[in-house]
């Protein structure tokens, strides 16, 4: 019987070209095995052979997404594939909407399983999780060897065509399939018996979980904003030209903080917005339009406000993570605070 034929998708980490620096490098094919695909095919024993693998950097990608996905889906069709795999991205977030995108396409357009895998935060899932089997994995590639059998496991299941088990059985994120089967007891006996152990403070299981709401309970007004002090903070990506810390146009891992001190105004010559996620056109003719420092400067000269901060903190909120989101908060309200800091104007796009 002849081996599965696989290609797997990479991104220009994996594959040993480099990091930030590289992440811009377009679509290429290398034959045979790269990178984490070494772990995949020795847990592939003799049943499946990854014959070529493709690559993409993350940044190339994300900004030319049509591009790129057809000359991906090109090397790809000509390796006449049984199964494409992609990833494990982990918590990366441009990567894992690159591993969704491709995997999406080469399951419409050439009509073969396909499989990728991403920590439950990664934006990819909420994105494609509907669409894909996503295997669950940790937050690094550290992970990769906890994630792997599950990862090859269910790749081959779904090569071979057998029946896919519950997302607890085979570890993929919950897709929201409902399948109807019988259970030996009926609902009203299975709520009782649930209501019983939790009243005896035993272990249980619901079968409806509920969502977990995040709720943050509202600050309490300002009373005389002509006392207060006020901050700038954006999601816009608007940042110095030379971009100093090298915060990602999607995905976001980092935010910046930096000097208003003696400005009146967001220059186009000293600031730029590196966001990948919006038009840009308009902003990096005038910054101010997502910081609005022109207008908060004018309110501080007339005393409607008290005062403004002399910085403006920054980031990218496309594809960023809920983790990499909720660190950004923590960190960027704690300055804020010691910085006593009344009132933060936060500027989406």
């Amino acid at each position: 019987m002849s081996k599965i034929r696989v290609v797997h998708y990479i991104n220009n980490f994996f594959a040993g070209v480099g990091g930030e620096e590289k992440a811009n490098i377009p679509p290429e094919k290398r034959s045979g095995v790269v990178g984490p695909g070494m772990a995949i095919q020795k847990a592939f024993d003799e049943e499946a052979e990854i014959v070529s693998t493709v690559i993409c950097g993350d940044t190339y990608f994300g900004e030319h997404m049509e591009d790129a996905t057809k000359e991906l889906l090109k090397m790809i069709k000509d390796e006449n594939p049984d199964l494409f795999i992609a990833g494990p991205a982990f918590n990366a977030g441009r990567y894992g909407v690159a591993c969704g995108a491709i995997c999406k396409t080469v399951e419409e357009e050439l009509n073969i399983p396909v499989i990728t895998g991403m920590y439950k935060e990664n934006p990819g899932v909420d994105m494609f999780k509907l669409d894909l089997n996503i295997i669950s994995t940790g937050n690094s590639a550290a992970t990769l060897r906890k994630s792997v059998p599950g990862f090859a496991k269910l790749a081959l299941k779904l090569a071979k065509k057998e029946e896919i088990g519950s997302p607890e059985e085979e570890g993929y994120i919950q897709r929201g399939i409902r399948k109807n089967y019988f259970h030996e007891l009926r609902g009203s006996e299975r709520a009782v018996d649930m209501l019983v152990k939790k009243m005896n403070k035993n272990q249980f299981e619901t079968e409806y979980p509920m969502p977990n709401f995040d709720r943050v309970v509202p600050a309490n007004p300002i009373k005389d904003m002509s006392k207060a002090k006020i901050a700038l903070v954006t999601s816009g990506g608007i940042v110095p030209t030379d971009n100093p810390d090298k915060i990602e146009s999607s995905s976001a891992t980092k935010f910046g903080t930096y000097d208003l001190s003696g400005m009146d105004f967001m220059s186009k010559d000293k600031f730029t917005t590196i966001h990948g996620g919006y038009d840009r056109s308009f902003v990096l003719e005038n910054p101010n339009l997502v910081v609005p420092l022109d207008v908060i400067r004018e309110l501080e000269k007339e005393g409607v406000v008290g005062d403004v901060s002399n910085y403006f903190m920054a980031t990218t909120g496309t594809g960023t993570s809920v983790g990499n989101a909720k660190r950004f908060g923590e960190e960027i309200g704690k300055k804020l605070i010691d910085d006593k800091v009344d009132c933060v104007i936060l500027t989406s796009t």
